[in-house]
């Protein structure tokens, strides 16, 4: 039971029981008046009987002792009252229950007093010599006479008192047993009273614990249900309010933690209040390990810490790019915005951190190409044009010098138109403006047809060319592209192997994971290997991009343009393949692809 309810239970109590003792406080108090005063009209219409019917006799007290004791004792024999004759001065002259003789003189009682007044008089004192509560009526023996003797009647009050305690020990049972229903009935009444407010404040403590399900069960219709109703009421429009928070909360997140750039939130005294997960991996912490922390208790490099400085100080917009070299190397552009809120008032810096390595790297790249493009082409011009000089200047005459001369100019021409051609060619493959025409082609009959088309080449090197592939074996591709693939292959494996070594080309089915054992596979793999004098590792990562040679001075005899496997690994992608490299110096190395079945 709710302290609220036993303190109601008990006001109830205590106002019902105030009620009822006020009430018999004040109904035996009026029973004791009505009692006292019907039974002070019956003494004083006995009074009058008696004093119709009696004969006063006067003279000295000594002598009238006896008659008035006589007549006193008779006269209470017939109403079972105390009588006593006093003479006009107080003296008493015969009493019912008491020697007169040792009586005190009567003039100041109070009743004897009142008597002389009015002609009537009353008091209730506690007789000393009965020791007990008694009722005095006084009645002039002769109205309008001050000193009319007296007659004075008195009763016992004892069962007046002992019927008023009857009255008091019926009103404590009764209110005793009306307490016990009061305390039920107000229970009852406190608990109709209570109980829903005891619900109501268990389903608002629910909603400030955020439990925005909770609901009062409405089982009437006044004040109180209508309070639970504005309760459920405003717990649907916070449950709503709260989905939309939780709901565009959880996009905020979404969107924060999928963006390819790094948010950094801090506020005006310098603590991370926001971190997305870009910008953790960049900076190497987690949000819940820098939530709350100031900026300078992260381990952070010294321009980072200077530039958040500067943007709280100076609260303008800021922007540097540096490189980090933890957790890994990046090159990051780092944009930083002050934040002013409502009225003005600063609120931190907003870091946002954008990596621009590859950006970077692209534009390096780019340049190193036009560099290189520009160094490719230059070198076969400079060629003709200084053999060409020569010839105008009279070597022309020479007909061995002149045909030495010219057939130079004649193969630096023919380099020249080759690296335009594959200049074009492979700008055309990484714009994806190549046409793909795919058609299934049987590698055993493909593979010897390359094969053919290599061999002169070979011959000249005495460079032996085999083929192993499986009979049956089939792929989905374009076949003049595949061709190209593998031919580029094969002349570089023949280009970078000495004369007598072997160049060796193999297909094979590649099993699907699980499948091992069936004749199930999804896509095949082509391997050109050769016993050539091998890549160093530090070379392999690079020997794929454009106009990289391991051996320069080799490359560029053998007429190569250095944009071979550059072509070889666009067109593999643009068949949804890969590409790898194995190679040991001086032992040989092996081109590996692998290709889907079905495009």
């Amino acid at each position: 039971m709710s302290s609220f309810r036993v303190r109601l239970t008990l006001i109830l109590i205590a106002m019902i029981g105030l009620s009822v003792l006020v009430a018999g406080l004040l109904m035996g108090k009026t029973i004791k008046d009505n009692h006292i005063e019907a039974l002070q009209d019956s003494m004083v219409r006995e009074s009058r009987i008696v004093l119709d019917q009696m004969d006063w006799r006067q003279g000295e007290p000594s002598q009238l002792y006896g008659y008035y004791t006589d007549k006193a004792q008779h006269l209470k024999q017939i109403t079972d009252m105390r009588f006593t004759f006093i003479r006009g001065d107080g003296v008493v002259l015969g009493d019912s229950d008491h020697d007169p003789k040792t009586m005190d003189n009567h003039s100041q009682r109070i009743e004897v007093l009142d008597a002389k007044q009015s002609g009537v008089g009353r008091a209730i004192r506690h007789s000393a010599t009965l020791n007990i509560n008694l009722l005095y009526v006084a009645m002039l023996a002769h109205p309008g006479d001050p000193q009319s003797d007296i007659i004075r009647l008195a009763v016992s009050l004892k069962q007046v008192d002992e019927g008023i305690e009857r009255i008091w020990m019926a009103l404590i049972i009764g209110l005793l047993v009306l307490f016990a229903a009061a305390a039920l009935i107000s229970y009852r009444i406190a608990r109709g009273l209570t109980r829903p407010l005891e619900e109501i404040t268990r389903v608002a403590k629910r909603i400030k614990n955020m439990d925005y399900k909770a609901r009062v069960e409405v089982q009437s219709s006044d004040e109180i249900g209508e309070l639970g109703l504005a309760i459920n009421a405003m717990a649907d429009g916070l449950q709503v309010q709260m989905s939309r928070i939780h709901q565009n909360e959880s996009q905020l997140a979404s969107v924060l933690d999928n963006m390819i750039d790094g948010i950094v939130m801090i506020d005006g005294s310098g603590s991370v209040v926001l971190l997305n997960r870009f910008a953790g991996e960049v900076l190497g912490f987690s949000s819940q390990e820098v939530a709350g922390r100031h900026y300078g208790e992260l381990k952070q490099q010294y321009e980072l810490q200077q530039l958040i400085k500067d943007g709280l100080e100076r609260r303008e917009r800021l922007h540097e790019e540096l490189t980090f070299y933890f957790p890994e190397e990046r090159l990051l552009d780092l944009n930083l915005v002050p934040i002013f809120e409502e009225g003005g008032e600063f609120g931190g810096v907003l870091l946002v951190l954008q990596d621009v390595t590859a950006i970077r790297r692209l534009e390096r790249m780019r340049s190193e190409f036009v560099a290189n493009v520009s160094h490719e082409l230059k070198t076969p011009v400079a060629a003709v044009k200084g053999f060409a000089e020569t010839l105008l200047g009279g070597a022309v005459d020479d007909p061995e010098t002149a045909r030495s001369f010219l057939q130079i100019i004649f193969d630096e021409s023919d380099r020249l138109n080759r690296l335009i051609g594959d200049i074009l060619e492979l700008a055309k493959i990484e714009s994806r403006r190549v046409p793909m025409r795919y058609s299934p082609v049987e590698l055993t009959s493909f593979t010897g047809k390359t094969l053919e088309l290599m061999s002169a080449e070979a011959a000249r090197k005495h460079i032996r060319l085999s083929m192993k592939v499986e009979p049956g074996l089939f792929v989905e591709a374009d076949e003049d592209r595949l061709r190209q693939i593998v031919m580029n292959l094969l002349a570089n494996g023949i280009s970078y192997t000495p004369e007598g070594g072997s160049v060796t080309i193999k297909a094979e089915p590649v099993p699907i994971p699980g499948a091992e054992g069936t004749e199930d596979y999804d896509q095949i793999r082509i391997s050109i290997s050769d016993t050539g004098i091998g890549i160093p590792k530090k070379d392999l990562p690079r020997i794929f991009e454009r106009f990289y040679r391991v051996d320069k001075a080799r490359s560029r005899s053998s007429g190569g343009t250095g944009l071979g496997l550059s072509i070889v690994k666009h067109l593999v992608e643009l068949h949804g393949g890969s590409i790898s490299v194995d190679s040991t110096v001086g032992i040989g190395s092996t081109f590996t692809i692998e290709l889907p079945v079905l495009q």
